[in-house]
């Protein structure tokens, strides 16, 4: 039978996993599919009913129980105080995670609170404690752990000799299936050298390009999430620094949208030497 694990991690990187065979084991959890959302609406006057513009969702609760198990008193005590500095709001966002089988779904969460601890033998013993510990998601959506397309290339011929060895040219397209339930941002990379390097989602039309010479050693990065778009340019020495006026005004910071996604990638100059890598983590409404 598979088991069931989670973990969260804090901004210190502090972490705890929880599982059946740990000190601390989690039971039911609450929230794993059920977020409200706010339905956007307009109304005329007179009017019956009212037309539908879109649905917005709210932030995920997460709610579960922590049941804590130790040696003795000492060990329950070390185990509160641990669980109460993992989950310390003051620290801002953590990652929860989910694990079952083969199936790994995070999330950014806060808390909302220091751990509550349950008092009366039921909930506070020698060798145990319960905790009540709720966290609140701002962005609703269940994450898949980063996906990252490498520079694909097309086999061209083999050498007969041992080992692998074979040549091959850049394909300059690809097509990228998103099965998730949302478009997906993504996270683009382009490795000089080129002129003017431009991402196209060919399904939609939308694009990004940067108006710019990249030499080799030089790279760019640009993230199309909502609330993080932003486009960093990074020296061969690895000094980064934001770029965002070089970006085409007619750029869009465009998702992958539900379904297939033919995206391509060109410049202005010869892209043989250059080298584009994205990665995007698919987006879920429930687990």
């Amino acid at each position: 039978m598979q088991s069931r694990l989670l973990k969260y991690t804090n901004a210190r990187g502090e972490s705890i996993t929880f599982s059946n065979n740990s000190s601390f084991f989690i039971g039911s959890v609450e929230g794993l599919g059920d977020v409200n959302a706010d339905i956007q609406s307009q109304k005329a006057p007179y009017q019956d009913g009212f037309n539908y513009i879109d649905s917005v969702l709210e932030p995920r609760i997460l709610s579960f129980q922590v049941n804590i198990r130790g040696l003795n008193d000492t060990d329950i005590s070390q185990k509160r105080a641990q669980l109460a500095a993992l989950f310390n709001p003051k620290l801002g966002p953590g990652v929860f995670e989910y694990k079952y089988g083969n199936v790994v779904r995070i999330i950014d969460a806060i808390a909302e609170h220091i751990p509550k601890y349950g008092t009366g033998f039921e909930n506070l013993g020698r060798r145990h404690q319960k905790a009540s510990v709720d966290l609140i998601c701002p962005n609703p959506y269940w994450r898949t752990p980063a996906v990252v397309e490498e520079p694909i290339f097309i086999p061209l011929f083999q050498f007969p000799f041992e080992g692998e060895f074979q040549m091959g040219m850049q394909q300059e397209q690809r097509v990228i299936y998103n099965d998730g339930d949302a478009p997906a941002p993504l996270q683009i990379e382009f490795h000089g050298p080129a002129t003017n390097p431009k991402i196209i989602n060919n399904t939609t039309g939308e694009f990004i390009r940067i108006k710019q010479v990249l030499r080799e050693g030089e790279r760019m990065m640009i993230d199309t999430t909502d609330g993080n778009k932003s486009v960093y340019f990074v020296d061969e020495l690895g000094i980064e620094r934001n770029v965002f006026n070089w970006l085409d005004l007619n750029s869009s910071f465009f998702k992958l949208e539900i379904g297939e996604n033919e995206i391509e990638y060109t410049a202005d100059s010869d892209i043989q030497g250059a080298v584009m890598k994205i990665s995007y983590s698919k987006l879920y409404t429930a687990i």
